[in-house]
């Protein structure tokens, strides 16, 4: 994902107010600023009713999209691959877009082994892609499957590309690695809708709020529209998620019903991924020095 973060500044020529006066800026005829939690807690809220409002309408559109001639999944691969070019250019943007078409088949082979119809992926630029499916499985585990399905084959891909790069010695194809196992561990953050998150259902729900509370960190530190979509689909989905968990409901209770070998075995999937792929970023960081 890129982002960009654009920061209001006052006019240069005008001479620096005493912090926190009010009547100097109105002074100046500049408008008062709001504290930055204040401003950061109103675009969430603007986000936020966005998507509750469009949502059924969102979710309704992908599920149309496979049925859509014109948006073939080569269609918006090239159309992603435009978009990216626009910053790395062509031979980056097709690697990455590349990378990105390997992680979202782990999901749909898994989703067919479990005997569920998915579509093949669908790209949206700057947002990565997205599998139309009916369900993610008949309970916590088979969803966790999934989830984790897309970071093992994406890290797959990944380490073809160090390899390529460890034997030919191209920056270029280190690169390409080190973003495609970023890619992946970032997806494996255990927050819903993060594939992290579909294996915290078979693992431990409670680390939901964990993964929302770490969305939240990353989302002051590299603060952009990409992050704040994530962080507001993030939190609605946990607490929908948490609600229907504690709702007494025999079918909720059975769903998230996993043995302790199972929930062992996902765990050490989970994090043994999360090691591979510091290592992999480890290995294939590229320095770059100036002149």
């Amino acid at each position: 994902m890129s982002e960009q973060h654009t920061e209001w500044l006052p006019p240069a020529a005008a001479p620096p107010p005493p912090h926190g006066s009010a009547d100097a800026n109105e002074a100046l005829g500049r408008p008062e600023r709001k504290p930055w939690y204040r401003r950061v807690g109103g675009a969430l809220l603007v986000v936020g009713a966005v998507v509750v409002k469009f949502a059924a309408k969102l979710k309704a559109l992908l599920f149309l999209l496979p049925k859509v001639k014109l948006l073939t999944t080569s269609a918006t691969m090239l159309v992603s691959v435009a978009a990216y070019a626009l910053f790395w250019g062509w031979s980056f943007a097709v690697g990455f877009v590349l990378l990105l078409f390997v992680h979202e088949m782990g999901h749909v082979i898994q989703l067919r082994r479990e005997g569920i119809k998915a579509s093949a992926p669908m790209f949206i630029p700057f947002l990565g892609a997205v599998v139309a499916a009916k369900s993610l499985g008949k309970d916590a585990l088979a969803e966790a499957r999934v989830g984790l399905a897309g970071p093992v084959l994406g890290s797959l891909g990944a380490l073809a590309a160090a390899v390529i790069g460890a034997a030919t010695g191209s920056e270029f194809w280190l690169a390409l690695a080190f973003t495609g196992f970023f890619l992946n561990l970032f997806n494996l953050l255990p927050v819903v809708p993060l594939d992290g998150g579909r294996a915290m259902a078979a693992m431990a729900p409670w680390m939901w709020f964990a993964g929302f509370a770490g969305l939240v960190v990353l989302t002051f530190v590299f603060p952009n529209p990409i992050m704040l979509l994530i962080l507001v689909v993030g939190g609605l989905a946990t607490w929908q998620r948490w609600q229907q968990r504690k709702s007494g409901d025999p079918k909720q209770q059975a769903y998230y019903r996993v043995s302790p070998r199972n929930r062992a075995l996902v765990a050490a999937v989970y994090v043994g991924l999360i090691a591979a792929l510091a290592v992999g970023m480890d290995l294939t960081h590229v320095v770059r020095t100036l002149g």
